[in-house]
């Protein structure tokens, strides 16, 4: 007798995080699944949540089991952004992996426009667009921020690491708006999993940078949601912005530090200059105030500066200059 067939491995894998997403997460689902694009599996990760979420997961997957399945770490552990998508990315089969946060919502086109990028140029690793940051659902008004410090080309290593945030100053990917190759996603070695929530997205994006080529679009792939409670506002409230953003740069400096091929000294000089404020008393005080990103804070970085100059002028040996 035959054995049957294998099943056909799905074109792409959609990395679905959750944590306590009860409002959202329906909505955020029903855009998977309004994809024009068919081809897919979809992986709801759970990182132990307590609320109705859950239960929604288990309903989607109960309704289609032969493109959605429910995961979760043993226990029921609530194990952090990282390690919850890396939980997706083990079980995924696709040649493709795209996330999506329980939050957000994609457009109908967002699979089969991005595979079509990614399909004419295969040295890419990752494609992402412009991202609405999408306030309209709340009553506000929505603005549209271009991914990236340029727009339809390919992007080769390590421009991005310099151009963008955290390093440079353009706009970076939002987690939700990308679409990653599966082979470059573990050629290197996927989430960071000590970072637990805020930077999670920048730790791996960092190394993917380094390593595979990127574009950004200006095609409009995702309504980004923004609301008071997230990751990205509580830090921020909480004043922890700048002791997070230190972590990151000097994990980042030692990862540079310990690659098998020495990076160019472009990156090296981005990393220690970003790390300079934070390795000189007087600056690193200043930085930890939390209203230093808040509102003022170019003046308080002007204050900053022309402390550290007084500073060092004070320290320098009599007879300089």
């Amino acid at each position: 007798m035959q054995a049957p067939a294998a099943e056909a491995a799905p074109r792409v894998s959609i990395v679905v995080i959750f944590l306590n997403g009860e409002p959202y997460i329906d909505e955020a689902i029903a855009s998977v699944m309004a994809q024009t694009m068919e081809d897919f599996e979809l992986l709801l990760c759970d990182d132990g949540s307590t609320d109705g979420s859950t239960a929604t997961a288990l309903g989607w997957a109960a309704r289609d089991p032969a493109r959605v399945r429910y995961l979760e770490h043993e226990g029921h552990a609530n194990r952090g952004m990282s390690a919850t998508r890396n939980l997706g990315i083990a079980a995924a089969r696709g040649d493709f992996i795209a996330f999506l946060d329980a939050d957000d919502v994609w457009q109908p086109r967002k699979l089969a426009e991005q595979t079509a990028v990614m399909d004419a140029h295969p040295e890419l690793g990752m494609v992402c667009g412009t991202v609405r940051y999408w306030r309209s659902w709340a009553g506000g008004d929505d603005v549209l921020v271009p991914t990236g410090h340029v727009q339809n080309r390919v992007v080769p290593p390590p421009e991005a690491t310099l151009e963008l945030y955290p390093l440079g100053s353009a706009a970076a990917p939002c987690p939700s708006d990308i679409l990653v190759r599966r082979e470059a996603v573990e050629a290197v070695g996927g989430f960071e999993e000590h970072f637990t929530g805020f930077y999670e997205d920048q730790g791996f994006l960092a190394k993917l940078y380094l390593a595979r080529p990127v574009l950004f679009s200006d095609v409009v792939w995702l309504d980004y949601r923004q609301r008071p409670d997230s990751c990205v506002a509580t830090v921020t409230g909480e004043g922890r912005y700048h002791d997070v953003r230190r972590y990151f740069l000097t994990w980042f400096e030692d990862y540079v530090r310990r690659l098998p091929e020495e990076p160019p000294a472009a990156v090296r000089a981005a990393v220690a200059r970003a790390l300079r404020p934070y390795r000189r008393p007087v600056a690193h005080a200043v930085l930890s105030s939390p209203g230093l990103f808040l509102a003022g804070g170019r003046r308080r970085l002007g204050r900053l500066r022309r402390a550290v100059a007084r500073r060092a002028r004070r320290r320098a040996p009599a007879g300089d200059g």
